[in-house]
């Protein structure tokens, strides 16, 4: 895989993983409640359920990215409007906490692990991801080992954010308790959505 490839790739798909949602907010929240390792534990489940999706796209992508380069085309401005879009809904929308729940906390590790993962496979966000944005990047001589690569950077990506928003939460516990204090993450992320999906709409495919 080129490495100007990579070179793109890893940013945008970082300000992807580190983008404010419902996994991550059940990071920090699980963080602050329960502990760092509690929260890593329990991230498992989310790593499973993207793990499986990465799995199912790899499979239905290949013959749409041998087609045609008009289907590439195609492909790379859903994505790269589905990152305007999600920035502009980031930076739009309102940093609401959940609802104090007393039965949270009580279910265990396993009861976590089962959240995080019922949170994440039903979550449009990462299907729109590996369907719309894993693409641009693969490599079409080598098909099969580019995705694997990306799907490996992702999962690694996607843990380092988990860590990151766990220890936000056992760290800043002030934090999740002031929705306000919120906002400078939405900002942040909105604005690094916007960024890269123009940056993809101009972006090339990857050449051999």
């Amino acid at each position: 895989m080129p490495l100007e490839t990579l070179l793109l790739f890893v940013p945008a798909c970082f300000a992807l993983n580190m983008a404010f949602g419902p996994n991550n907010l059940l990071s920090i929240t699980i963080g602050a409640r329960n502990g760092l390792p509690t929260a890593l534990f329990a991230a498992v489940g989310r790593l499973v359920a993207f793990t499986m999706m990465i799995v199912v796209t790899a499979l239905g992508m290949g013959a749409l990215l041998m087609a045609s380069e008009i289907a590439f085309t195609v492909v790379k401005f859903l994505g790269a409007a589905y990152l305007v879009w999600l920035g502009i809904k980031i930076l739009r929308s309102e940093a609401k906490l959940p609802a104090e729940d007393p039965e949270f906390g009580r279910s265990g590790v396993r009861g976590f692990i089962r959240q995080e993962f019922l949170v994440a496979i039903g979550n449009p966000k990462a299907i729109l991801i590996f369907t719309a944005f894993f693409p641009q990047f693969v490599d079409a001589t080598n098909y099969w080992g580019s995705f694997m690569i990306l799907g490996v950077i992702f999962l690694v990506l996607e843990m380092l954010a988990i860590a990151l928003y766990a220890y936000a939460g056992t760290r800043l516990s002030g934090l999740i308790r002031n929705a306000g204090g919120l906002r400078w993450i939405n900002r942040v992320s909105g604005s690094t959505m916007i960024a890269f999906g123009a940056l993809l709409a101009a972006a090339r495919r990857p050449t051999a």
